[in-house]
């Protein structure tokens, strides 16, 4: 080991050090005082020789080589006072050589040896030397007089040390305060100052300066102010840092008088306020809202020898753009310029934000081109500034194309970059895509983090998906990113979405159980989620857990709770929670007014409604457009409608009504032909300055009145609206066009509309559309065909919509020379065949028995890069299957698959058709077992080819099975199940259950028809059951069923089984007097007497 100096230590003053006691374990000469263990003898060539030392190197090499020696050489010290003899040693040394490392390891060694008096004797040479301290210094004092809990405890520990002889000078204390506060600890440093002041130790500028900065980070204003008239009191004078943290805590706590008056006693005391005082005052000014103030004091710093700089500038423009003040962010960046401070990029970059932020986004890309121009590179956060810009302003293209600029010319994207674009995703409803965006970030090597995270999981929980999300979350935490509130509440907002309130609880129990603390947003949002759940008393248990999570509810709270009991109908606890409300430190507002008014309308108590509505405004709160709307819906609701008329109209002595006003008054009107008050109504609202109806209004409107006022009446008012000339446009009358269109009345459309147009009343193209696509489906192919030219000559542009529509109307009716010609001509007014045109023409040519040819024409598409859909293989599996050709559709299946295009529910139905056609029982079980491994869901025709097959097989037990399993699954069977079902049933002989069956399908809404009486007749009849055969015919007949030949046939059989010759006979005369013809089965079942 080196020697810690030279070979002898000389002493303070300059004297030798007498000799000690040899060290056990070294043998020869006594010590001399070496700080280190002085180097074994080296046996020499001869016994007693020795070699000589070497000479002492000069004062200049005789440095310490590092800290290391120092604490080196302490540990080697055989005990702790020998151990304290090297220490004070070196302290009497010229240069200082003690640090806070050395001290430490001898503060620490005599705490572990209990010996707290020379302890005290490190601790005073450590202040004299000005050593620093650190936390761990306090900590092992406060250890060594007894004091535990660490740095906190500082106020305990003071007075044991003073009698332990430890006492603090200045340097210390402000030591020790500024531990307490780094650590959060800042009560515990306000009894520490207390302290330094009673033992007589003048605090310093820096003392309060730590202090103040602490209590003003917390905002407390007043703790602050004290701390400044301490100052003065103890003669310690404020400079201006000491004002200017009083300055920015006042404002900060909205206190702009005594903010001034501190600025004004600034100048008076002669500290003179600088640009960052001033530029401090404009900032909290700007964020209490108080924009024209800061830009008063900035105007006056330009006229003054304190000018702002830059970070004053910058602070400026930003909260200028924040507010949306664009004329005074040029005013600003003009200032800036004139000043100079427009030639770096901060500048840039700043200006470029503010005009985003107001809009002006343009001008930001002319800024932003122009710094370029200058030779000034954008960074990063400058390219992502105008991005932001873009985004906002809905110019995606443009923001894609500098971040694709950003990708080529550099710099390279960063995770910010990545972040704008999924929040603009998420924002957009776009949730797919933001995912997507996500994952090609990580594909960069860019490793989320929790704003990342974030921002991907709201676009997630906005959608409800909450597979994707899980996976997000999880991905996130194994990557060692923790979860804030933020994370949790989206994750429990997308359980929410996604009807999973018991996820959502674990989400808050592994929220709590990792250290993320809950805020009442994310307690709000999970009784929310638990009432949606049906989980009201869960929620009632998290409500009452808020005093012990120290949460304080808010009004948002108690209205979630409000409405959740509202729509379990609970009318006597929601006014007791409202009374509840009253009382608390959150009193009723608009929206819980509005909640209550709902549950009490939605319930039953319409008089309450009406009392709270009148009473609302007494109590300081005045009643909206929804509070109006809400009770006239529950006037509406019990038809009383006179008094929905008098609150509408006393409601438009203050409030103009809006469209929900209109939704819900209007078809109340129709429907009780109140023809009048109708058309002023909406006539009223038309032609409002204000009013923005548009298509889509009116139809939801319309809408809303068909399903109130039904077909007669709706049409009744529309033709009032055309003849009267208030709505000529083709608005009401749309909605009417899908309505008959969907009950497959496509002909009284078209007549509809044909009166429309006597009424003067112009259709669109999307009318003409819903009208030729009604008739296309009904296969009115000739009128469909008379409209597209109509639309042709009276200028109505036919879109892509309408060429696909008759596309497929010519494929229906198998005229594909005539189909390509209008292909053609689709293609001479501009608009390019797309899949779902091919797709069309390929189906057109399947249903003409055309096969070969609609093969050739998906593969020469495919040739030129065609991208098939499910839609486009759906007719060719079809026509292959059932043209025979399995081996070549399970070819074509298998393409399909190569190709990327992922089979759905409809292209395996098609293939269960086939093989069920073909008798493949087995490879239908198959198929269907398949299309569930693959997480596609079978639909009801799935479960019915399925069940047809197995019932042909004879496994009619199989086929109840999966029956009972697709009601499970919450499918509703259709007609043909139920069919098939009965008739299998039938066929076993298990008359009871196809009994059951039919009974069961009536009670489910299931309208048998003739086929259903038919079955149940023939083997009711097979059975020996002729009466119960007797008792269907008849009731068909009373539900309006026409028999046919197979009725007859089955009733006459079934009489004739069961000896019924006289019924068999009348049965057979009922036929022939109703006009039905016998075949050659009808005389086969008669009895032989005939």
């Amino acid at each position: 080991m080196e020697l810690f100096c030279s070979g002898v230590l000389t002493g303070a003053r300059g004297g030798a050090t007498p000799p000690k006691a040899s060290r056990p374990g070294n043998t020869g000469a006594p010590s001399t005082g070496l700080l280190v263990a002085p180097p074994k003898r080296r046996r020499g060539g001869r016994a007693g020789c020795r070699h000589p030392a070497p000479p002492a190197p000069a004062r200049d090499e005789r440095r310490v080589s590092g800290v290391g020696s120092v604490v080196d050489a302490l540990r080697s010290a055989a005990s702790p006072a020998e151990a304290l003899e090297l220490f004070t040693t070196a302290a009497r040394q010229p240069t200082a050589v003690h640090t806070t490392e050395s001290c430490n390891y001898m503060l620490e060694l005599m705490r572990a040896h209990g010996r707290v008096g020379d302890m005290a004797q490190v601790f005073d040479l450590m202040q004299k030397q000005i050593v620093k301290t650190n936390i761990a210094t306090f900590g092992t004092i406060f250890s060594g007089v007894g004091v535990e809990g660490g740095l906190r405890s500082a106020p305990v520990a003071l007075p044991v040390m003073r009698e332990a002889g430890m006492t603090l000078n200045a340097y210390t204390y402000n030591g020790l305060i500024y531990f307490l506060v780094k650590s959060g600890f800042d009560r515990e440093a306000m009894e520490v100052y207390r302290a330094m002041a009673e033992d007589g130790v003048v605090p310093s500028v820096r003392t309060y300066s730590v202090l103040m900065v602490a209590f003003g980070k917390k905002r407390d204003a007043d703790t602050v102010l004290w701390l400044l008239s301490e100052m003065e009191a103890r003669g310690v004078k404020p400079n201006v840092y000491s004002y200017t943290i009083c300055i920015r805590v006042l404002g900060q706590a909205a206190r702009f008088e005594e903010a001034f008056r501190i600025l004004g006693k600034m100048e008076g005391e002669g500290c003179k306020p600088d640009v960052v005082t001033h530029t401090v005052l404009i900032q909290v000014l700007c964020d209490a809202g108080r924009l024209s103030d800061a830009k008063d004091v900035f105007w006056k710093m330009k006229g003054s020898d304190q000018k702002p700089d830059r970070v004053t500038y910058i602070t400026l423009l930003d909260k200028c753009g924040d507010s949306g003040d664009s004329q005074s962010v040029i005013e600003i960046w003009n200032a800036m310029v004139a000043d100079g401070y427009n030639d770096n990029i901060i500048a840039y970059t700043a200006v470029v934000d503010a005009l985003c932020q107001v809009g002006r986004v343009d001008e930001a890309s002319a800024m932003f081109d122009e710094m370029k121009e200058k030779g000034i590179s954008p960074e990063q956060y400058s390219y992502n500034s105008l991005i932001s810009g873009f985004l906002k302003a809905d110019m995606f293209e443009r923001a894609l194309e500098l971040f694709n600029h950003m990708n080529v010319c550099g710099p390279s994207p960063n995770g910010y970059t990545h972040v704008l674009f999924i929040n603009y995703y998420g924002k957009s409803g776009q949730s797919l895509k933001a995912i997507q965006r996500y994952e090609l970030m990580k594909s960069k090597g860019i490793v989320p983090d929790v704003v990342a995270g974030n921002a991907v999981l709201y676009s997630l929980a906005r959608s409800g998906r909450l597979g994707m999300a899980k996976r997000v979350f999880y991905e996130l935490k194994a990557m060692g990113v923790s979860p804030d509130t933020i994370t949790y509440t989206m994750m429990i907002k997308c359980c929410s979405k996604a009807s999973k309130a018991d996820e959502a609880v674990k989400f808050f129990s592994d929220m709590v159980e990792n250290g993320c603390v809950p805020d009442v947003l994310v307690v709000n949002s999970l009784i929310d989620t638990l009432y949606k759940g049906g989980k009201g008393n869960e929620a009632w248990q998290l409500f009452h857990q808020l005093k012990e999570m120290k949460i304080e509810p808010t009004d948002g709270t108690y209205n979630t709770l409000l409405s959740g009991l509202g729509k379990e109908g609970k009318v006597k606890e929601v006014m007791h929670l409202l009374e509840e409300m009253s009382s608390s430190s959150y009193p009723p507002n608009l929206i819980t007014y509005n909640t209550v008014l709902d549950c009490l309308c939605k319930n039953g108590e319409v008089n309450c409604a009406i009392d709270m509505l009148y009473s609302m405004t007494a109590k300081g709160c005045t009643p909206d457009l929804s509070s109006y709307n809400t009770v006239i819906y529950g006037l509406v609701k019990e038809d009383r409608f006179e008094e929905a008329f008098r609150m509408f109209c006393q409601m438009k002595k203050v409030l103009a009504p809006d469209y929900a006003t209109l939704c819900t008054i209007l078809p109340s009107f129709v429907k009780n032909g109140l023809m009048r008050e109708a058309l002023h109504t909406v006539k009223e609202y038309i032609f409002k300055p204000d009013s923005n109806m548009d298509r889509s209004s009116f139809h939801s409107l319309m809408e809303g009145i068909l399903k109130k006022a039904g077909v007669e009446k709706s049409i009744e008012f529309a033709e009032n609206m055309a003849s009267r000339g208030i709505l000529l446009n083709d608005f009401f009358l749309c909605p009417l066009i899908r309505h008959l269109c969907k009950h497959k009345k496509a002909l009284d459309a078209y007549e509809l509309v044909q009166k429309f147009k006597s009424l003067g009343v112009r259709l669109n193209t999307g009318s003409y559309n819903s009208l030729i696509r009604g008739l296309v489906d009904e296969n009115l192919i000739d009128i469909a065909e008379g409209l597209f030219a109509e639309m042709k000559t009276l200028g109505c542009g036919p879109d892509e919509f309408t060429y696909n529509l008759i596309l497929d109307a010519m494929g229906k009716s198998m005229r594909i020379d005539e189909m390509l010609k209008v292909q053609a001509e689709m293609h001479r007014r501009g608009f390019e065949s797309t899949y779902v045109t091919y797709n069309t023409i390929i189906s057109g040519l399947v249903k003409s028995k055309r096969l070969d040819q609609a093969i050739d024409l998906y593969y020469n598409l495919m040739s030129e890069g065609f991208s098939p859909t499910p839609c486009t293989y759906g007719p060719l599996l079809d026509g292959l299957l059932k043209a025979g050709k399995i081996e070549d559709a399970e070819n074509l299946f298998n393409e399909m698959l190569e190709y990327g295009c992922e089979p759905n529910c409809t292209i395996y139905n098609i293939l269960l058709n086939g093989h069920r056609i073909a008798g493949n029982t087995e490879n239908v079980c198959l198929l269907f077992q398949k299309m569930v491994d693959q997480g596609i869901n079978p639909d009801i025709k799935s479960y019915t080819i399925l069940i047809d097959t197995l019932c042909t097989a004879g496994r009619l037990n199989d086929g109840l099975c999966y029956f009972r399993q697709l009601i499970e699954l919450g499918l509703e069977p259709d007609l043909i199940t139920y069919n098939l079902l009965i008739d299998g049933l039938g066929k076993s002989g298990r008359i009871e259950e196809a009994v059951s069956m039919f009974d069961e399908m009536k009670k489910n809404g299931v309208a048998p028809n003739l086929y259903t009486y038919n079955s149940l007749i023939l083997h009711l009849g097979k059975g020996g059951k002729a009466a119960e055969a007797g008792q269907m015919y008849e009731e068909l007949l009373m539900k309006g069923w026409k028999p046919n030949v197979f009725t007859y046939n089955a009733l006459i059989r079934g009489y004739s089984v069961s000896g019924s010759t006289d019924n068999a006979y009348a049965a057979y005369g009922r036929m022939i007097v109703g006009g039905c013809r016998p075949n050659s089965s009808t005389y086969m079942q008669l009895p032989n007497q005939l």
